[in-house]
């Protein structure tokens, strides 16, 4: 049962691996139909349809390591300059990823037929080979050799010790050491120190240890890649051959002294010395960021205790409890932070395919692919993205002689982009197309009966219309558009995600569309306030200042909901009258001055209490449409604090709120704006 555990792990070890390498792959196909005579990006192909060729074969996926094989030959033969790059060879191996998924997702649903008949286009392309017969064909050794290679032939140095779950996994250790073979010459000496005695030994379980001398062209990435998949359960060290007796004796004074930790028992193979990182499965992941949370509610209680006994003991120990809370929280969300570049590359081949069916020359730029967010969040992004990415490919986008007769260069662009902005990611879909007909979509609206025909809608409520479920402009539908289903599951993510959309259009010149995000959605850093005897959670990352509110400044406004701030007039929105709390007054109010979207804005509160780290916790579909709280926590004393969600606060207020000074929105019904804000502003 342990051995087809183990087994089963190992296999999915591969899966997960070879669909990160199938990501790279993509990128470079896509990027080598554009720069064809570049052998670094056919290196690149042909390494990784190697690995997943080679590991493929080791771990028992036979018909996807003939499969693969297929594809290996092709670029073997452009290596060798025997074939031309073309745009068909391009589309036939993106086509051939998708069965590779197949085989790493679902084996039972391919399409043999499809398959097939790209095989049999493949071979129709590459030199015969008497090794090549479909499917079915026997794996040969593998293909590179030094006759192949670029660059200098080096020495290695190479140890490799199998771990106990290595062999029970299925995988060939002597496998590995002919697949290093096929880079080089190696010289190879097994070591039986670790053999135990008889009675003790497990005869699933590899004790031999292999000291090889490997001479290649090849790089250490590509050496190493022979162990991609077993790298966590063996034991390995890959260097360069030194040439220096000194250095030659302290790389046996090492060896020497391994063996003898590994014959006294001392060597755990488990957990390799050199292994630099280790997979974790997200469910366990999400579990221990979840328990940091109920930690750090434990830690707030720890310190409300402390505060009230005013015991010193007591104090220090909750002091201390709230610094180590705090690196464990940070560490954490460290861990569950994941630059966004895998989700923007994969829509590469999105925008390829599309370009190709609709017969247009699109060019897919990426800005800020090193952009951290939350694990979770970038999960749930794939979707939105996909349908903004493909309503600009059929919506906004211009076929290339429409774009060369207004002017525009044939080629056009799509930009994707990510960047920090507080506590929030904001990520950008842009496009130099056609722009958003104002008057199609009023049009449309007013034909579904959304608005009334002589509305006066600005520019951003025209845009909103987008969003409402089933809607669209397009005359016909087709696989890529036009049942109004693609902007309104946009919304509806980002939502969850308790993320705005914004766009940005100008009719001739383009179209962009702005997700703002948090960064995480587990625990943040707020600011803890009360209003009346309710308690709020301010994110921290969106504050700037606090400064006091006074009657004095509230009567030299004539009520406008206005203050000067250093020669400033900031609109402030009172949270008192937002949430109708009707206690007394207190003599002074606090100002928190907050960055969002719409500019610099005031949030009033009758306290500010200070810091607090803060767990999120969603309040359940009931509460799912009031936008402006973004979720809740459980404080210290065993309060609820609802988590206060600023911009949207600020957008609520200005949909409801009618005149405006410098583009902010007051309090209706008052003529003497101007004059007020002057007034103010000479204070």
């Amino acid at each position: 049962m342990s051995s087809q555990v183990s087994a089963d792990q190992f296999r999915q070890a591969f899966r997960e691996e070879a669909r990160e390498i199938l990501v790279d792959l993509e990128a470079a196909l896509l990027e080598l139909n554009e720069r064809r005579d570049d052998m670094e990006l056919v290196g690149r192909a042909f390494r990784a349809l190697h690995t997943i060729k080679g590991s493929g074969a080791m771990l028992g996926f036979v018909e996807l390591a003939a499969f693969t094989h297929n594809l290996e030959n092709a670029f073997d033969e452009v290596r060798a300059g025997r074939l031309a790059v073309t745009a068909e060879l391009v589309d036939l191996t993106l086509a051939a990823l998708d069965h590779i998924r197949a085989f790493l997702e679902e084996p039972s649903q391919i399409d043999s037929g499809a398959r097939e008949q790209l095989l049999a286009r493949l071979r129709t392309m590459t030199v015969p080979n008497e090794h090549s017969h479909g499917v079915e064909a026997q794996l040969p050794e593998p293909l590179p050799s030094l006759s192949t290679m670029s660059g200098p032939v080096r020495p290695w140095k190479i140890h490799f010790a199998p771990g106990p779950s290595l062999t029970r996994s299925g995988s060939d250790p002597l496998l590995l050491i002919r697949e290093l073979g096929s880079l080089g010459e190696v010289e190879s000496t097994a070591s039986m120190a670790s053999v135990p005695p008889l009675p003790d030994l497990d005869p699933e379980r590899c004790y031999i240890a292999w000291d090889l001398v490997l001479r290649t062209a090849a790089s250490l990435d590509a050496i190493r890649d022979v162990f991609i998949f077993v790298e966590d359960c063996c034991e390995l060290c890959i260097e360069p051959q030194q040439q220096t007796a000194v250095a030659e004796a302290d790389l046996i004074a090492k060896m020497l002294e391994e063996k003898r930790g590994a014959r006294g028992g001392r060597r755990h193979y488990d957990a390799p010395e050199n292994a630099s990182s280790i997979r974790v499965a997200a469910t366990k992941l999400d579990q221990f960021v979840n328990l940091v949370g109920e930690l750090v509610t434990v830690q707030a209680r720890l310190g409300e205790l402390a505060a009230r006994r005013d015991d010193p003991e007591v104090t220090a120990v909750a002091e201390e409890v709230d610094r180590l809370a705090s690196a464990l929280r940070e560490t954490s969300m460290n861990v569950r932070m994941m630059p966004i570049r895998g989700t923007f590359e994969k829509f590469r081949r999105l925008v390829h395919d599309l370009a190709r069916d609709l017969g247009k020359d699109v060019e897919l730029t990426i800005q800020g692919a090193d952009t951290e967010l939350d694990k979770s969040v970038i999960d749930q992004l794939s979707d939105p993205l996909m349908h903004l990415i493909r309503n600009s490919m059929d919506h906004g986008i211009d076929l290339p002689e429409d774009r060369i007769a207004r002017g525009k260069p044939g080629r056009a662009t799509i930009h994707l982009s990510a960047r920090y902005s507080g506590a929030s990611v904001l990520i950008c879909v842009s496009d130099d197309g056609r722009g958003i007909d104002a008057e199609a979509v009023r049009a449309r609206a007013v034909e579904r009966g959304l608005i009334n025909a002589d509305a006066q809608l600005s520019d951003s409520e025209i845009h909103a219309l987008l969003f409402q479920p089933g809607f669209s402009t397009a005359k016909q539908v087709t696989d890529i558009s036009g049942r109004g289903v693609g902007m309104d599951v946009v919304r509806r993510n980002v939502d969850k995600l308790r993320g705005s959309i914004d766009i940005a259009s100008q009719s001739g010149k383009g179209t962009a569309v702005t997700l703002r995000l948090p960064i995480t959605l587990a625990i943040i850093d707020g600011l803890l306030v009360m209003v009346g005897d309710a308690y709020f959670v301010l994110p921290l990352a969106d504050t700037l200042e606090c400064i006091e509110l006074s009657r004095e400044q509230i009567d030299t406004a004539d009520g406008k909901h206005l203050i000067n701030v250093r020669g400033d007039v900031v609109p402030y929105i009172r949270l008192r009258e937002h949430f109708s709390v009707t206690t007394a007054l207190p003599a002074f109010e606090q100002v928190m001055l907050v960055d969002t979207e719409d500019g610099c804005y005031g949030l009033v509160f009758d306290r500010v209490l200070g810091n607090c780290q803060t767990m999120i916790k969603s309040l359940g579909r009931v509460y799912r449409h009031v936008q402006t709280v973004s979720g809740a926590t459980i404080l210290g004393n065993g309060t609820v604090a609802l988590i206060l969600d600023p911009h949207r606060l600020v957008q609520e207020c200005i949909r409801t709120i009618g005149p405006r000074v410098r583009g902010h929105p007051l309090r209706p019904g008052y003529d003497g704006d101007a004059l007020c804000a002057r007034r103010l502003r000479d204070q």
